[in-house]
């Protein structure tokens, strides 16, 4: 499990399957007038679209009854004003009235799908798109090479180990786990001297993770099993690994909504029940937060990452295991929790540490434990014009990734900083990997753009040359897109830029169906992605555009400020914005828009839906956080505190007021939504797209369709099975196509 960026993770990353964003590893905004329009890449000559044939609205019969949800008359005084919460028992995921309600939604809902003709042709033609040989970055074990594979249609990918030439053979397979393949892998980590395997599996999209051993030379289980797992690396040292945990739910309390408090970090010893592990570091007076000890790959300095739950970096501290008088002791890198900060690896007694602080774009520097002042810090690599998203520490030299507009660019240096050369990538478009340890001579790397599927380069230190590992086989001609850059003008002038995908010969006559999807927040940048799931739509005549809202880290800390507390407004003008830009471009009108988004992207689509009822045709909330006054109640939500402000304090509590989807529903013709969650999430509860389809369902005055799709053993969207993506996919083009009245061209 590697703990690059875990801390990022446990935000509101959605894991959003068509447009990955990338992890984060964040003094002023860009001059984004002096930007130009871009093409990135154009594939030969354009092929003119078929434009999809117009039909009769789909008018389910009988008209859609939706289940009563009762009200109640609970309401909260927050600093004066009184607000009503009738759904609250909604928040009770386990009850028989909420399980029968749900159970009711769902049959209303899938009711309506089923009436959609080309519904089953969809879900065919996704099957079939699917159905190609998949590759994660391959990581050198020793001198084995492993890498994940999914040969196509199976629910999870299987761990693979091969040495030299020979062929590849399975290590681990997921699909084993459990009988309906929900059970997924969820994250790996080898011990130094490669004999010792941990891995990590997640029941049913949850958050919560096992922890398991597998001896290498055997390929036996060890006995013993980690339970109580989240938000949490693996870092091996000797005989043994350090990793974070919370004390088991105490009798009666839910695991999946329960709040999470006074997480530790302990060390597993090999051979040893998990009741033997020893207590690292914890902070009984402080409840929030996040704790988790990472290793450097020498096992010389072991750091340790803290969050209070109230800012929004982290502090860092380390000790020196090899010295007797500080192996016992921590001494403190950096003391604020404002900035984020993340090791990287070390050369001798220096730690090389990749920061925004006093760097909103970041910069590397080096720290000497001993001298930790910061007058004694050395500038490895400083600040630049773009953002350095991350920084690796492989075969004696850095590899720097910087984003450049939303796109990847690839510098290595050494190690004191000196620049080498740039790393040629295939087009515009996101590299991710790069990873590896200090005795490898090449390292491994995945390439991808919108219609460029996922490829895994192998990358040669010395001579700066990449060959490809394994490239993808999909039936897709990338020669047949278009994908083009463009910036436009927020509500308040700020340019943002917004990537938009379609078929060549599209003609701009404001009548083509478009999926305007976003996230807007918690620094994460949305960078083209590769989505087979999007290739249906845009084979069918679909436009896709992607902008790189505010709130974002496209541009560093300046860009994510700019879409926090209390400028969160800023995200949904910018997400208004796209939408009016594009109809303004003639791309589409009303009738053919849907705005989609998930998790902190759910939370945009409900908030602009209630704000603009008249933006767009169709809505896709997808486990969003909803109740903006109540979130900070369940499992993790705390942690979203810097980002969004709390309803604990009076100021925040009025700007949560305003926006917060769930609070600003008032009776008017609402869009075609769908909202969709599942019944494992244990990071946006479900409770939030309950309550939140119950108030609408309530409020809708016009004719359009408002469901909500619960997913069963399923969580907020990492590890989900082939099968249930294929089936939510097939439901969402299903649901837009309709809504617009059109009929796909489905191959």
């Amino acid at each position: 499990m590697n703990t690059t960026h875990t801390l990022a993770l446990l935000g509101l990353l959605a894991a959003p399957a068509a447009c990955q964003a990338t992890p984060p590893p964040r003094n002023t905004l860009p001059n984004h007038q002096a930007l130009t329009e871009m093409t990135v890449p154009e594939y030969g000559e354009p092929t003119h679209a078929k434009r999809p044939q117009y039909v009769p609205p789909l008018a389910p019969n009988p008209p859609l009854k939706y289940p009563v949800a009762r009200k109640t008359d609970q309401v909260d005084d927050y600093f004066g004003t009184k607000v009503p919460d009738p759904y609250r028992w909604l928040e009770s995921l386990d009850t028989p009235e909420t399980k029968a309600w749900v159970t009711a939604e769902n049959e209303v809902t899938f009711g309506y799908l089923s009436q959609i003709p080309f519904r089953d042709k969809i879900r065919d033609r996704l099957t079939k798109l699917w159905n190609y040989e998949r590759y994660g970055v391959p990581e050198l074990v020793g001198e084995r090479l492993v890498f994940s594979k999914n040969d196509g249609l199976q629910n999870q990918a299987v761990l693979y180990v091969q040495t030299g030439a020979g062929e590849p053979q399975v290590l681990l397979d997921p699909n084993k786990f459990s009988a309906d393949g929900t059970t997924a892998l969820a994250g790996t980590a080898f011990s130094n001297d490669h004999r010792y395997l941990a891995y990590a599996t997640s029941g049913g999209g949850s958050d919560w993770h096992q922890v398991k051993i597998m001896d290498l030379t055997t390929n036996k289980a060890l006995p013993e099993t980690l339970d109580w797992v989240k938000v949490s690396g693996t870092s091996w040292v000797k005989n043994g690994f350090y990793y974070s945990r919370y004390d088991a739910p105490k009798a009666g309390e839910n695991g999946l909504a329960g709040k999470n408090e006074f997480h530790k970090v302990y060390f597993h010893k090999l051979n040893t029940p998990q009741s033997a592990d020893k207590l690292v570091y914890e902070d009984k007076k402080m409840v929030l937060g996040f704790r988790m000890a990472t290793a450097t790959e020498d096992e010389r300095f072991l750091t340790l990452s803290l969050t209070d739950g109230k800012s929004d970096g982290n502090r860092l501290l380390v000790r020196d295991l090899r010295d007797p008088k500080q192996a016992a002791a921590w001494a403190t890198l950096i003391s604020s929790y404002e900035f984020q900060n993340h090791v990287i690896g070390n050369v001798g007694g220096e730690v090389l540490v990749h920061t925004n602080y006093k760097a909103p774009r970041f910069r590397v520097v080096a720290i000497d434990p001993k001298k930790p002042l910061e007058a004694n810090w050395r500038t490895v690599l400083p600040e630049g014009p773009d953002k350095l998203e991350g920084a690796s520490q492989v075969g004696g030299h850095l590899v720097a990734t910087y984003l450049h507009d939303a796109s990847s660019q690839v510098k290595v240096y050494d190690e004191a900083g000196k620049f080498q050369h740039d790393v040629a990538l295939p087009a515009i478009g996101t590299a991710s990997g790069f990873d590896g340890r200090r005795s490898d001579k090449a390292v491994y790397y995945a390439f991808t753009s919108f219609t460029y599927p996922t490829t895994v380069y192998k990358y040669d230190l010395a001579t700066n040359a990449s060959t490809v590992f394994k490239a993808p086989a999909v039936d897709v001609n990338p020669d047949d897109y278009l994908t083009t850059q463009i910036f436009y003008a927020s509500k308040d002038g700020t340019k943002i830029p917004m990537f938009i995908i379609h078929k060549k010969g599209v003609k701009l006559d404001g009548k083509n169906p478009t999926y305007l999807y976003a996230y807007g927040g918690f620094n994460v940048s949305l960078t083209p992605g590769f989505s087979v799931a999007r290739m249906l739509w845009l084979e069918n005549g679909g436009v896709l555009a992607i902008p790189n809202l505010r709130g974002g880290g496209e541009y560093g800390e300046a860009w994510h400020q700019a879409g926090m507390t209390p400028r969160k407004q800023n995200v949904f003008d910018d997400f208004i914005a796209a939408a009016e830009y594009l109809k303004i471009s003639q791309y589409t009108d009303y009738e053919h828009l849907a705005i989609a988004g998930g998790s902190n992207g759910g939370l945009l689509v409900g908030a602009t839906m209630t704000q603009r009822p008249d933006l767009c045709k169709v809505a896709l909330p997808a486990v969003g956080v909803m109740d903006m006054l109540r979130y900070q109640d369940f499992t993790i939500g705390w942690n979203w505190a810097p980002e969004y402000g709390t309803s604990k304090d009076a100021k925040q509590f009025a700007n949560l007021y305003k926006f917060s989807p769930l609070h600003n529903l008032k009776p008017a013709a609402y869009p075609a939504t769908m909202v969709t969650t599942a019944d494992h999430d244990d990071r946006v509860v479900p409770a939030h797209s309950f309550k939140f389809a119950a108030a609408l369902q309530a409020a809708n005055t016009g004719p359009n369709p408002t469901l909500i799709r619960v997913d069963v053993n399923a969580g907020h969207g990492a590890g989900k099975s082939t099968k249930l993506q294929i089936q939510e996919w097939a439901d969402v083009w299903s649901f837009c196509f309709a809504n617009m009245n059109v009929t796909p061209n489905v191959k």
